[in-house]
């Protein structure tokens, strides 16, 4: 008998909760507001290299990001990102740099997101996240896919532009399917990749591929990866993963099928579970579960029915 009562549902996705920052997309254009947010009091900025930001922790408790008034900011012109606006007025922008600065009082770290992630609040998250997809797009679309000359940055940010044949491109999002699959025993499939340590397993996915459906994509993937068929497929929720530039699409799905044949080249063993399997794994140490930042966990627990254990996560 299929439950699937999500006794999780208070606990948000990591990275989607709401931040109160609005990007004001409108304000991109405008070199003169820019100009002026830019040199106003109360904006604050914060540095981006290598996918990683500086983080905090305050005499309470809580880890933040590392921001400075604009007019304390490292100089740099061309890769100054206009991220938004809260609640108060206050705008935020992230500074690329090719290192993130020393501090003086020893105290503040690099993290990237899989870290900081769990740790920062909505708004410092959700600033991370515009600011880490940002710079990895940045970094790897630096010439024209048209013509293959250098491109200018442009929209704050935004927008790359090509002045030798006048081509705009935009910051690339690759959607990505991730699915909890179960079969008529509400038995839950699980896999492990080639490349992950011996026993951690999660959910399948996979990119969605020129000219496919989202459900076609979950479908196709499955297949593909464990040699199961898939018939009914329901969307649960998304998850902008910068890793360096995707949007998880999460599924729940129904086997048709249940005999595994496991591809070998991404998927190097997969197994049926039921709660009580998965439970006694998880105690035993034999199962590794992928409770953190992804939204496979969230997948993972609204059919396990309680929150995944901690232990063996990094």
């Amino acid at each position: 008998m299929t439950t699937w009562t999500d006794h999780t549902a208070d606990r948000p996705i990591s990275l989607t909760a709401p931040s109160g920052i609005d990007r004001a997309a409108h304000h991109r254009l405008d070199e003169a507001w820019l100009a002026a947010a830019w040199s106003h009091p109360t904006t604050r900025c914060f540095v981006v290299s290598g996918g990683q930001v500086l983080i905090d922790e305050t005499p309470d408790g809580r880890t933040e990001l590392v921001m400075t008034p604009s007019f304390e900011a490292p100089l740099t012109e061309a890769h100054r990102y206009f991220l938004g606006i809260d609640e108060e007025g206050v705008s935020y922008f992230a500074l690329q740099k090719d290192s993130l600065p020393g501090r003086i009082d020893q105290s503040a770290r690099p993290a990237g997101l899989r870290e900081a992630g769990l740790l920062l609040s909505p708004r410092d998250a959700g600033l991370m996240v515009h600011a880490v997809g940002l710079e990895n797009w940045q970094r790897t679309h630096r010439f024209c896919s048209r013509c293959g000359e250098r491109t200018v940055i442009a929209a704050a940010g935004h927008i790359r532009r090509c002045q030798a044949c006048g081509a705009e491109h935009y910051p690339r999002t690759d959607p990505a399917v991730i699915m909890a699959v179960t079969d008529e025993e509400d038995r839950i499939l699980l896999g492990r990749q080639v490349h992950w340590p011996e026993g951690r397993f999660s959910t399948l996915a996979g990119f969605v591929e020129p000219g496919e459906s989202i459900e076609q994509a979950v479908r196709r993937e499955v297949c593909e990866e464990v040699g199961v068929t898939v018939g009914p497929v329901e969307y649960v929720a998304s998850q902008p993963w910068p890793f360096p530039s995707s949007l998880m699409l999460g599924f729940i799905a129904r086997a048709t099928s249940t005999e595994i044949d496991v591809d070998g080249d991404e998927i190097h063993e997969a197994r049926w579970f039921s709660r009580e399997e998965l439970d006694a794994a998880f105690e035993s140490g034999e199962v590794l579960p992928p409770y953190g930042i992804s939204i496979a966990a969230r997948l993972i627990e609204m059919w396990y029915g309680k929150p995944l254990p901690t232990r063996g996560f990094v």
